[in-house]
């Protein structure tokens, strides 16, 4: 899958398609919730304890003249569509960056700040009882913290976009397969589960694909001595949790790449179509979380990525940028009368301590969504595509699986296809039909308030994406220079032995 094909400003070749001269400009900002906050990533409230690292909000913004385009990178769970739109509004009124010319990317790490599951007056429309097990029984966004996020995304965008200087842009992908595996399993009674346990006999096989492609974008200043920053695209939950707030793998991630780059360098993270891949391997009996996994993840994908970076021999001068978004009407799946009701028993009713934990949550869940349905049983999904050069990033707002991303990127004409998850806004988990079948199943096919549209809206966005990025023009990366044409072997090597 290794793919090393770049611009030569060197080979005096011309491009498919004409561009002013790139400028490119990196920044971040400190988004580290206070210890004490709600960790999201789960049904109920956890409370951070300790501080382990920074989480940030990273920054790349590229401007050929004409466009100017911005990539986000956001140690977070995720990011809701209320505050994707005061983001790109406050851009939009300080650069010349249009609304729809910027991404926000969660890395959907686990263990970073309170931005949901739910947000504050979510289910103020619901009945009191709802109200309660939305905002006390579940885990919420604080309004404080949100803010902070917001203005960090804000002030990373806006100085990236003041930092903008000529540059030399590369566009590489190398491979990182041994840190990341499907999570879900087909089972010898015919199902599918999610997390089946290293040890259990019943397992068959994984039930879906990984991908491992390191997409990577470095930009340097226009003497190309110094990398001024790169955007890093790679597949696989953030659930490693060294053990406190933390940006989680992605924290090494960045250390390994500025270890050789350099200690300034802005790493700008996009997580792939990773939907049903995590670092653990269910087949290994060896323990999978924690300091050592974020370590191994984070430190691998790095320095995979800094193997890439420093083989781009060849960059351009020239990237033309363009942008577009589709918006798709998507309705949710209703639970049936019987599941409500069976919901409604089992939440209603006072909590026992023989109760089973997990059917008490995902009976709240039940009520919730539909509480959810009432207000708006048809979601607006945003699906975008990013153009960079012979590059396209293509956003889905979802934890999405990872068959659609490499669906998508046989089916793109761009030499590089970077599909983006939990972009933009949220719609939750997003499985295969295949994954909501009679063989299917499986923690992301439960229906909740999170997870909870119709089995076809993978196959929606998958095909929205790929329309947006046949709707655009790649560039075709030039071929690097020819060796010179052959007059003899060299007069020093093409000699018989001296033996005496």
């Amino acid at each position: 899958m290794k793919q090393y094909l770049f611009f030569s400003v060197f080979a005096g070749l011309t491009t498919a398609v004409s561009s002013a001269a790139v400028q490119a400009g990196f920044a971040e900002r400190d988004i580290t919730p206070a210890v004490g906050m709600e960790r999201p990533g789960g049904y109920g409230k956890i409370h951070h304890r300790v501080f382990h690292d920074a989480c940030k909000a990273r920054a790349a913004v590229f401007d050929d003249g004409k466009k100017a385009v911005a990539l986000v990178g956001l140690d977070a769970l995720f990011i809701r569509k209320p505050s994707v739109d005061r983001v790109r509004a406050a851009i939009a009124e300080r650069t010349s960056i249009e609304p729809h010319g910027v991404l926000i990317g969660a890395s959907h790490s686990h263990s970073s700040g309170p931005v949901g599951m739910i947000l504050p007056g979510e289910f103020d429309h619901a009945s009191e009882w709802v109200q309660n097990l939305a905002y006390e029984q579940s885990s919420v966004a604080d309004p404080v913290y949100l803010k902070q996020m917001e203005q960090g995304i804000i002030d990373a965008v806006v100085e990236a976009f003041e930092n903008r200087q000529p540059a030399q842009i590369g566009f590489g992908s190398g491979e990182e397969d041994k840190v990341q595996f499907n999570r879900r399993f087909r089972m010898k009674n015919g199902l599918t589960y999610t997390h089946p346990r290293p040890g259990n006999p019943n397992m068959l096989e994984p039930a879906g694909p990984i991908d491992p492609e390191v997409g990577v974008i470095g930009a340097w200043s226009a003497d190309g001595k110094n990398l001024l920053g790169c955007v890093v695209n790679w597949a696989c939950h953030a659930t490693t949790s060294p053990g406190g707030i933390s940006a989680n793998y992605v924290h090494y991630l960045e250390n390994a790449l500025r270890g050789v780059m350099g200690k300034d360098v802005v790493v700008c993270f996009l997580n792939g179509a990773s939907g049903d891949i995590t670092q653990v391997d269910n087949r290994s009996p060896v323990r999978q979380s924690g300091g050592e996994a974020a370590i191994k993840v984070g430190g691998s994908v790095g320095a995979e990525a800094a193997k890439v970076l420093l083989r781009m021999q060849f960059r351009t001068t020239e990237a033309p940028l363009d942008h577009k978004v589709k918006m798709l009407k998507i309705a949710r799946r209703k639970p049936s009368a019987q599941r409500l009701a069976a919901a409604r028993e089992l939440a209603g009713r006072p909590r026992k301590s023989s109760d089973n934990v997990t059917d008490w949550i995902f009976a709240k869940e039940i009520l919730l969504l539909d509480a959810l349905i009432a207000a708006e049983p048809v979601r607006d999904v945003e699906v975008q595509a990013i153009q960079i050069g012979p590059s396209v990033f293509l956003t889905t707002p979802a934890e999405y699986f990872c068959q659609f991303g490499l669906d998508q990127k046989e089916a793109s004409p761009f030499p590089f296809t970077w599909p983006v998850s939990l972009a933009n806004m949220l719609v939750g988990y997003v499985p295969t039909e295949e994954a909501l079948g009679p063989n299917g199943g499986g923690y992301e096919t439960r229906l909740t308030g999170y997870s909870n549209l119709i089995p076809k809206a993978g196959a929606r966005m998958r095909d929205a994406g790929i329309a947006l990025a046949k709707s655009l023009m790649p560039t075709k990366p030039p071929q690097p220079p020819p060796a010179r044409k052959f007059t003899g072997p060299w007069s020093y090597g093409a000699v018989p032995p001296e033996v005496e």
